[in-house]
């Protein structure tokens, strides 16, 4: 600012001072954010001395402190429980044993008394060893047969008869439901590029091109699309549907720039209990993408809060939620920036009584109630605080300048009132859209390995073995007994009937069966 044009009246120039100073403070907050997103930690846990822990957004099931109010005289005066000391975690039973005798040399067995020393026992202790992965040739052989005496010109069938080849996931091809299983749960579930799985084969002894892998993963999942159907049909027909987005870089795609960002969406839902997943590649984050994985579909929809849901929302026999996960990082990023002692107003207050809403869904989840014992729970203990909570921010909102962290925090979370409170109405809905978060996190996981997709076919594959990996896991299967066993059969799956009875929802973890 030109000195000369700074007024002369003190009054006005004091006012003009403290405009600046404010804009100053505000750019000096949103410099600290940026350098904690960058260099500070992630988590968001934050625990307070003398007060409730807040429940961390990614971390529900390591949050064990809970306030606990005796409500008999038994339970006030039961000794409260003492935890021992950690030992070595048992090795499970259901691994295979190789058995190392040590016994004494023949010698050794002989008692100075002259008798021969008798076996009363012995000594076991275990311990773990790996059988590094090795590469295998299955030799599939069919014998041939044919008739010595009339050469087979009885009939008009064929000379040489042998048994019909097993059908196989990709046709022709040399890799076994087995391998393929392991490439891809190798690169989507454990985040391996391809080129590093390259580097593996080769030191087992097999040359194999990242190029080969690529196209195999683009193979195994077109064979998969009509499971892919089916997902968003039990989507489709769910009572709930939690949806985000992230962003995926995609090389090659059609009059695009190989540095334009991309997206993959992904959908949870599907019948309550037997959840499904969904993954989809789009180039852009319009919400038309949302609204064409939806369909026809009716029901609660929970998203967080940008704007390309907004028109769904608002579609007829569709009811929005918001998600309170978002509303707290906001304020927990705030108190990050400005330190707990300055936080010790309204960031502080609001993060303790969405901590307190947690802490009735834990409660809830402790006691194992069912949906309308948990709309009911919600309605006695929920409702106060929220109400307290919407009073707080409604007090704020006026007196905080709407440009600070504060003030967008505010005025986000008012902004997305009415859709926080609809969990309120039943018990199968949960405060925040944490479902759909932690199932792209993988995701976005891998993305930090492999980086980028090097061409739109490879992106839907990997939308379409994410979706199957995220529904396995979601459903308690092994991701790799699951997709070895869905290669396996697929092929032989001619119908919808057979292809949905393969789907991991419909599957008990003790059928998937590998073969020996």
């Amino acid at each position: 600012m030109d000195i000369n044009s700074l007024p002369d009246d003190p009054a006005v120039l004091k006012s003009v001072i403290a405009d600046h100073q404010t804009q100053i403070a505000q750019l000096e907050q949103r410099l600290r954010l940026l350098n904690l997103i960058i260099y500070g930690p992630k988590s968001e846990k934050n625990p307070r001395t003398g007060q409730s822990q807040q429940l961390s957004l990614f971390d529900e099931a390591e949050q064990t402190v809970e306030e606990q109010t005796p409500q008999t005289f038994e339970e006030a005066c039961t000794p409260p429980h003492t935890r021992g000391k950690r030992g070595r975690r048992p090795i499970p039973a259901d691994l295979p044993r190789v058995e190392v005798l040590h016994d004494l040399p023949e010698s050794e067995k002989a008692c100075p008394c002259g008798a021969v020393l008798v076996r009363i026992g012995e000594e076991v202790s275990e311990k773990l060893d790996i059988v590094p992965a090795k590469i295998q040739v299955v030799r599939h052989i069919r014998p041939k047969y044919a008739c010595r005496v009339c050469e087979g010109v009885e009939d008009d069938g064929p000379t040489v008869k042998t048994a019909p080849m097993p059908l196989q996931i990709i046709p022709q091809g040399i890799v076994t439901p087995g391998l393929l299983a392991h490439v891809a749960i190798a690169k989507y579930a454990d985040a391996l590029p391809l080129y590093r799985q390259e580097d593996q084969f080769a030191r087992l002894g097999l040359d194999i091109s990242r190029g080969t892998l690529a196209g195999w993963m683009i193979r195994v999942a077109k064979a998969c699309d009509p499971l892919i159907d089916l997902i968003i049909e039990e989507i489709r027909s769910g009572p709930i549907v939690n949806m985000d987005e992230t962003t995926v870089q995609v090389l090659a795609e059609l009059g695009r720039a190989n540095t334009t960002k991309s997206f993959m969406w992904v959908a949870r839902g599907g019948t309550p209990g037997k959840p499904v997943v969904l993954f989809r590649y789009h180039p852009t984050r319009a919400g038309s993408v949302a609204a064409d994985i939806l369909g026809d579909y009716q029901g609660y929809l929970q998203t967080d809060g940008y704007s390309g849901y907004e028109a769904l929302g608002e579609r007829e026999g569709i009811r929005h939620l918001g998600c309170m996960a978002h509303v707290r990082r906001k304020f927990v990023e705030l108190e990050k920036t400005t330190g707990k002692k300055a936080a010790g107003g309204t960031a502080h207050t609001v993060l303790d009584l969405i901590g307190k809403l947690y802490g009735v869904e834990r409660q809830a989840e402790k006691q194992k109630l069912a949906p309308e014992q948990i709309k009911a729970l919600r309605a006695e203990k929920s409702s106060p605080i929220l109400d307290k909570l919407k009073a707080l921010l409604d007090a704020r909102v006026a007196t905080t300048p709407p440009k600070s962290l504060l003030g967008k925090a505010i005025s986000y979370a008012l902004k997305q009132w009415d859709r926080l409170v609809v969990y309120l109405e039943d018990g199968r809905l949960r405060p925040d859209n944490n479902l759909a978060e932690n199932a792209i996190r993988p995701f976005a996981v891998g993305r930090k390995n492999w980086l980028f997709s090097g061409h739109p076919r490879g992106a839907d594959a990997s939308a379409t073995i994410y979706s199957l990996i995220e529904t396995a896991k979601a459903n308690g299967l092994e991701p790799y007994r699951y997709l070895r066993y869905l290669f396996e059969y697929l092929p032989a799956a001619t119908t919808d009937a057979q292809r949905k009875a393969l789907l991991p929802q419909y599957l008990d973890p003790k059928s998937l069966i590998i073969p020996s």
